[in-house]
C-alpha cells in the first residue's frame, strides 16, 4: 500500500477510472454486436441503424481517450463494410 498522500490519491483516481472505462467498453461492445447480429439476421434497415448508433459510440469512446482514434475508425470501418454488402447483396 502507497505511503504519500499523492500516491493514495492517484490509486483511488485509478479505480474510478477503471470502472468508468470498463462500463463503456462494455456499452462499446454491446452496439458492435448489435450491428453484426442484425447482419446476420439479413434485415439492412436495423443494421443501419444498429451501424449508425454505433459508430456515434466509437466516435465519443475515441474522443474521450477510452479506445484509440485509429482504432475506432477501423472498427467502424469494418461494421460500415458488413452493412454495406449485406444491403448490395440483398
Amino acid at each position: 500500500m502507497a505511503n504519500i498522500k499523492s500516491a493514495i490519491k492517484r490509486i483511488r483516481q485509478t479505480e474510478k477510472q477503471t470502472l468508468r472505462n470498463s462500463k463503456i467498453k462494455s456499452r462499446l461492445r454491446t452496439f458492435c454486436k448489435r450491428v453484426l447480429t442484425t447482419v446476420e439476421a439479413g434485415d439492412v434497415a436495423a443494421a443501419q441503424t444498429a451501424l449508425k448508433e454505433a459508430i456515434s459510440e466509437l466516435a465519443i469512446s475515441a474522443r474521450k481517450g477510452i479506445i484509440h482514434k485509429n482504432q475506432a475508425a477501423r472498427r467502424s470501418q469494418r461494421l460500415n463494410a458488413k452493412v454495406k454488402q449485406l444491403a448490395t447483396a440483398s
